[in-house]
């Protein structure tokens, strides 16, 4: 028999604010997180601008002999995973009584560490390159440091399926609970604002030079983010056992894989696997309120996302509420859905939908109420968030009120 799973803890570290509370007062008024790039030099880059975390201080979440060890998409996840567990009220003790691991999405891992070991190299030759830089590179560091910091042993896995990889890993987190493989699991992504990223995006010209502006007629592509962001998840007999805070069910999700480009959105792909989400969520087009968007703000990608909307919800189109962050913090990659699963959790809690901002003129093609520039106050009850990575892998989840 399946058992119901639940969120019973949010942990964000995101360049509009880090822990659940200022982050969700800084999205729902409309704030956003896109800045001048201080990271690296920007300089000869036409685009100079990014949702890049700004103060943050990992030593306030880790020893500060342990912050030169790592790269920085370990120390994001490690302070990320340090918020989950205050705000569900658990003491990493108790992972190692249970059956429990770590659930880790990401696109790029730890990619400034390879660009350290270039520069290095480039400038001093081979020898110049130690070895604690390689180390540090494997995309696998994620979820090692995460268990190292806090002693969780037990499952432990990235998952690297690109900009889909946090519902990924918050989908597999549930299957392994609600089939009672496990018990508490932390499930979430992080991915670190990089050059190499920067520069490939910014190749593909498929970025905007001062905002995001999905949905709107005038936009002209996505900006790239960074960001941390884990869940909390069990049981809900757990949950109620332990009187945990409860912030959502988790009631099904779904994938699916284009194999149609490497980078041009598939309508078919992205109808198919929010389809696939509400059957496995046992529910129906009508019993959905919200819409977190993948919404990058490139043409392509709204397009394909509106019309497959459309598809799938026939005349209920109308009366869906439907919202892209990513206007406010950029594209945060891996992270991404990790953390708009995280702002689903916030809206079915208290009734309030975060906007998309930045829309002057909403594009006709476009034809969904985006919430546009404004969080909206509305009681819902089923959230659908959408995903979509390169490669065409796609992965939508559905939340619900306990």
């Amino acid at each position: 028999m399946k058992r119901r799973v639940v969120i019973t803890g949010l942990g964000i570290v995101s360049s509009i604010g880090i822990g659940k509370d200022t982050f969700w007062k800084n999205l729902v008024s409309g704030r956003s997180g896109i800045t001048d790039v201080d990271r690296f030099d920007v300089s000869n880059f036409s685009i100079k601008k990014a949702g890049e975390i700004k103060g943050f201080k990992p030593d306030d979440f880790m020893p500060s002999g342990s912050v030169k060890k790592i790269g920085r998409g370990s120390q994001l996840a490690i302070a990320a995973t340090s918020l989950v567990f205050k705000d569900a009220g658990l003491s990493p003790n108790i992972f190692r009584e249970k059956r429990s691991g770590l659930v880790v999405g990401t696109t790029m891992g730890e990619s400034p560490s390879i660009e350290m070991i270039d520069r290095f190299w480039t400038s001093g030759g081979e020898e110049n390159v130690y070895m604690s830089n390689v180390a540090n590179f494997p995309v696998n560091n994620l979820s090692n440091n995460i268990g190292f910091s806090f002693s969780v042993a037990g499952l432990n896995l990235v998952v690297p399926t690109a900009c889909a990889a946090g519902n990924y890993s918050i989908g597999f987190a549930a299957d392994l609970i609600s089939r009672n493989k496990c018990d508490l699991l932390i499930a979430g992504g992080a991915d670190p604002l990089s050059r190499l990223a920067f520069t490939g995006f910014n190749r593909l010209f498929a970025m905007a030079p001062e905002k995001c502006q999905p949905f709107d007629k005038n936009r002209k592509g996505m900006m790239l983010g960074e960001g941390a962001t884990v869940l909390l998840i069990e049981a809900l007999e757990s949950a109620k056992k332990r009187k945990a805070h409860i912030y959502a069910e988790i009631l099904g999700y779904g994938l699916s894989c284009d194999a149609y480009n490497m980078t041009i959105p598939n309508v078919d792909g992205i109808e198919k696997v929010m389809r696939k989400a509400l059957i496995n969520a046992g529910i129906g087009p009508g019993d959905v309120d919200y819409i977190s968007a993948h919404g990058t703000g490139t043409p392509a990608n709204d397009n394909a996302e509106c019309e497959a909307i459309h598809r799938v919800f026939g005349a209920h189109s109308k009366d869906l509420a439907v919202s892209s962050i990513k206007s406010m913090l950029g594209h945060t990659m891996g992270t991404a859905s990790a953390i708009e699963a995280a702002a689903c959790c916030m809206a079915l809690e208290t009734a309030i939908l975060p906007p998309t901002i930045n829309v002057d003129e909403q594009d006709e093609d476009c034809d969904i109420f985006c919430i546009p520039n404004k969080a909206v106050k509305k009681q819902i009850r089923v959230a659908l968030n959408n995903s979509f990575a390169f490669g065409g892998n796609n992965a939508c989840l559905v939340l619900g009120v306990v």
